[in-house]
């Protein structure tokens, strides 16, 4: 017995399912992207800090380092997501030709 509303079967015409999920090699350059903004994030946090510290600058440098790689990872992530959104539309477009 199959449930109301389900969509078993539901593919395109030519029998593969439909999935909004992008492919493997996509996530993991969005992967590889945002580790990368993260430790650029972080060297340019810790370069800011150093530059304005004198004396034991271990906190400082540390919250320097943290809040760089989370701002940089955070807007890489967001980046990430908007160009995969955008891959999917263009490959669903392709589909429909």
């Amino acid at each position: 017995m199959r449930a109301a509303g389900s969509v078993r079967g539901v593919g395109d015409p030519f029998g593969k399912p439909l999935s909004a999920l992008p492919s493997p090699a996509t996530r993991a350059a969005a992967f590889a992207a945002i580790c990368f903004a993260g430790i650029a994030g972080a060297l340019i946090g810790y370069s800011l800090v150093e530059l304005q510290c004198a004396g034991d600058c271990a906190v400082p440098l540390g919250l320097g380092i943290l809040a760089g790689a989370v701002a940089a990872a955070g807007g890489m992530s967001i980046v990430a997501v908007l160009v995969m959104r955008a891959l999917g539309e263009w490959r669903e477009l392709d589909d429909r030709r």
